[in-house]
C-alpha cells in the first residue's frame, strides 16, 4: 500500500472515531469497514450516538485516549502528550477538542509522517495502544471492535493483542 493510499485510510478511519452523526454508516463503508456498518445500519443515529457515548466515553478500558492505555496517570502520559501534541503542530494538525492522544489525531498524525517516522510511532505508541484497547473492546464484546480491528491492520506495525487480567470481585464473607 502506497503512503497516500495509507493516509487516505487512516484518514477515513479517524473519522469513525468522532462523534457519530447522520452520515456514519456511510461513512463506515467508505472507510471499508462494511460489516459494521450492516451491523450497525439497522440503528438510530441516536441509538448509535449512545452506544458510542457508552463504549467510548463512560470506561476508562475503553477510552479513544491511547496513552491511557500505557500509562494510566503515569507522569509518562503528559510526556507522551506534550510530545504528540508538539508532532501536530508539526504536520498541521488542530486538535479540536480532544486530548492530543486521541485516537483521532493519533491516526491523522501517522497517516501525515513519512513512512520510516510513522513505522517508529506505530512501534513505540500507537500499535500497542491499539492493541490494548481492541482487547478491552472484544472483552466487551461492542460492534465498535470491528473498527478497531481495521485500524490495527491499517497501521504501518501490529502489536500484539494482550490477554486482559480479569480480576473478580471478593464478596463478603468469603475467604
Amino acid at each position: 500500500m502506497t503512503t497516500t493510499c495509507v493516509s487516505s485510510k487512516l484518514e477515513l478511519l479517524a473519522r469513525l472515531f468522532e462523534y457519530p452523526g447522520e452520515d456514519y454508516a456511510a461513512m463506515c463503508r467508505e472507510a471499508g469497514v462494511e460489516a459494521f456498518a450492516d451491523e450497525i445500519g439497522t440503528l438510530t443515529t441516536e441509538q448509535i450516538q449512545e452506544l458510542f457515548i457508552s463504549v467510548f466515553d463512560w470506561n476508562p478500558a475503553t477510552s479513544l485516549d491511547l496513552s491511557w492505555h500505557l500509562y494510566g496517570e503515569e507522569y509518562a502520559r503528559g510526556d507522551c502528550m506534550v510530545k504528540i501534541r508538539r508532532s501536530l503542530a508539526r504536520y498541521g494538525i488542530a486538535e479540536g477538542t480532544e486530548l492530543p492522544d486521541h485516537l483521532t489525531n493519533v491516526l491523522r498524525l501517522a497517516g501525515r509522517m513519512e513512512a520510516d517516522e510513522a513505522t517508529a510511532f506505530a512501534r513505540d505508541f500507537a500499535a500497542p495502544a491499539v492493541a490494548k484497547l481492541l482487547a478491552a473492546l472484544e472483552q466487551k464484546k461492542t460492534p465498535f471492535a470491528a473498527l478497531l480491528r481495521a485500524v490495527r491492520e491499517a497501521l504501518p506495525v501490529q502489536a500484539p493483542i494482550p490477554a486482559l487480567k480479569v480480576e473478580l470481585p471478593v464478596l463478603v464473607g468469603e475467604d
